[in-house]
């Protein structure tokens, strides 16, 4: 391998992922950036054997793993293991539905006839139907649901095409592996509804190694709730009239149950106001026309259920429906009356967006179910990120996921961080929450770009800081004739505009939580990284209020033991983009003025790689005057 070095904590660290392996036991591990943390637990799971399922946060790290890091290790060990890659349904062809969406030839836009040919072509040629391999066809096109399964509308072994079909096929190579990479949401997704085929992996499966773990209590509480949303109701009220025009044209009348579906979800978004963001539930309903509009759509729901189940018996495809329609309808009621489950406790809320909503009850806590996923059988579980604990304090993450027994280890990064890199705390800024904090950061930030030649990432917490960094950006570039190109998240896709900002080697990225990980840009195109305002989570979001309530009433304190080193941990991911190799050279700008005048910012200071401090612009200015 090119450019290999042999690093201690990369051997310590697999060192301590054998003996979890061999003892059946559970590890969490932070290693720090440039440990090699894919390695460290790819060799000692290849080398001890036994079935291993190794999740993902990413399709991107997914792909990496089976590509390449994978098949490189194996080779490298002489191994004879045999490797799978499976992905959720929804990254597969489904024969069923593109038949159906052939022969009807009811097509969203003129673009999706377009489309269509290439996919069909692409089914009978590939080996695999991932719709990854079809370049040609954009990842956000309208036609992909209308030729994808879900879990809601699978046939399942009912269906025509189920000897041929390519999720299947997919399942039944996962079985025959020795490894099998998946992601996160299809790890969780199966766990809790027994859907994708990782369930039929586990009582087989001797390791679960969690990469980019952090994302794990997320991911955990989006699948251990449960959501009714706007494009459900869509895509059911879709399907089931297309379906009811094919199989029960005698019946024309009870197309109208589902063609209530849609006006119904319309008039319920309208009702929640214009804005956008979230709200609990009890806001919600304190409204009486959205609880019209709900009980209106609860209706809607179970006249189309009704109507359905009038005519189930006619094809699988009607009977599919009738339980999607039940589910559904089931889904707003309890979400309207506030029904948990037994031992349970959820919170609901609504999350707005401009055309849609998503009502949510999520789990007060995931600590509980997901401590007796890990206690169900004797297996190790390895769970590694870069950003886990605050000062090898993994408190908040243990506590979080009731992994309290588990073991803990933190490996520092091999990079000099002394020598690689700067901390810029600029004087006299207003605070976070002053009205021109945005444009003084932007204006202190100008020596800055001019001093580095561009090159940089601009994070923001918020999308209105980054819309007016934006503005103040077109303002002053033009004003002090800087002719850096300035790339927009939103702009395009996140992939295009890395590529971009990788090939152009001198521009400015602007980006909000989306560019705070899982960006990886080595080398001169990024020297210097800047995030506007300690990344503390917004007080208004429901079930974080919940949280936090509960915290409280047991006795913690919710600063100190949630808001704070959750902050720590999200301000080390947004600093860990800035060097990622170790001849990187780079300086990270915190545009906060809490971080030193507030008694916890030594704590987030400290939560950060050791790198040299300053509030001097001189020192910036030497800083890449050393480095050219």
């Amino acid at each position: 391998m090119p450019g290999f070095r042999r690093r201690a904590s990369q051997v310590a660290m697999a060192d301590a992922v054998l003996r979890t392996i061999r003892s059946a036991g559970r590890l969490v591990a932070e290693a720090g950036t440039g440990t090699g943390k894919t390695f460290a637990y790819l060799v000692p799971a290849l080398l001890e054997g036994g079935k291993v399922i190794i999740s993902t946060g990413t399709k991107t790290l997914q792909d990496q793993l089976f590509e390449r890091d994978l098949p490189m290790v194996r080779d490298a060990l002489a191994v004879p293991l045999t490797l799978a890659l499976l992905k959720g349904r929804a990254n597969y062809i489904c024969l069923h539905h593109l038949e159906r969406t052939s022969r009807e030839g009811r097509l969203p836009s003129r673009e999706d006839a377009r489309h269509l040919p290439k996919i069909v072509a692409f089914a009978h040629a590939s080996e695999r139907g991932d719709r990854a391999g079809l370049a040609d066809v954009p990842e956000n096109a309208s036609i992909w649901p209308l030729v994808t399964s879900t879990r809601e509308n699978c046939l399942g072994s009912n269906c025509a095409f189920f000897r041929e079909c390519f999720v299947m096929k997919a399942r039944k190579e996962a079985l025959d592996a020795d490894v099998v990479v998946v992601n996160h949401h299809l790890f969780f997704a199966d766990v809790m509804l027994r859907d994708e085929g990782v369930s039929e992996l586990l009582p087989a499966c001797d390791t679960v190694i969690l990469d980019e773990a952090h994302q794990l209590p997320d991911t955990a509480t989006l699948f251990f709730g449960e959501q009714a949303t706007s494009g459900q109701v869509a895509d059911l009220a879709r399907d089931a009239e297309a379906a009811l025009r094919g199989a029960a044209r005698d019946m024309p009348e009870l197309g109208d149950a589902p063609g209530e579906l849609q006006p119904a979800a319309k008039r319920l978004r309208l009702a929640l106001g214009e804005g956008t963001g979230k709200m609990p539930r009890e806001a919600a309903l304190a409204q009486r026309d959205v609880v019209d509009a709900l009980d209106a759509l609860c209706a809607a729901a179970d006249r189309a259920a009704a109507s359905l189940a009038v005519v189930a018996d006619r094809s699988e495809d009607l009977a599919t429906l009738a339980a999607r329609a039940d589910d559904l309808a089931a889904r707003l009621a309890r979400w309207r009356h506030a029904s948990d489950e037994a031992g349970e406790a959820f919170v609901r809320w609504v999350d707005l967006t401009p055309y849609a909503f998503l009502l949510h009850a999520s789990p007060l806590s995931v600590a509980r179910v997901f401590r007796r996923q890990v206690e169900s059988s004797a297996r190790a579980w390895i769970f590694t990120s870069a950003t886990l604990a605050v000062a090898g304090d993994f408190r908040l993450y243990t506590t979080t996921l009731g992994l309290d027994d588990a073991k803990t280890g933190t490996w520092p990064s091999p990079f000099d961080y002394a020598r690689q890199a700067l901390l810029y705390l600029p004087r006299d800024l207003p605070a976070p929450g002053a009205p021109g904090h945005t444009d003084a950061l932007v204006d202190a930030m100008l020596p800055v770009l001019r001093a580095s030649g561009g090159r940089a990432f601009l994070l923001f917490t918020t999308l209105r800081a980054l819309n007016r960094a934006r503005e103040r950006i077109a303002e002053a570039f033009a004003r002090e004739g800087l002719d850096f190109p300035v790339l927009v998240q939103g702009d395009g896709s996140k992939t295009e505009l890395l590529e971009r900002f990788r090939r152009l080697g001198n521009a400015v990225l602007l980006g909000s939580a989306s560019f705070w990980e899982g960006v990886d840009v080595a080398g001169d195109a990024l020297s210097v990284v800047v995030i506007d305002k300690l990344p503390f989570a917004p007080p208004d979001d429901p079930l974080l209020a919940a949280r936090l309530q509960k915290l409280e009433e047991d006795g913690g304190n919710a600063f100190r033991d949630w808001q704070l080193p959750q902050a720590a941990i999200s301000l080390k991911q947004g600093a860990g983009r800035l060097i990622r190799t170790e001849t990187d050279r780079g300086v990270l700008v915190i545009g906060d003025p809490r971080l030193v005048e507030k008694s916890y910012g030594k704590t987030l200071w400290r939560s950060l790689p050791p790198m040299r401090r300053t509030r001097e612009l001189a020192d910036v200015a030497a800083f890449f005057a050393a480095g050219d």
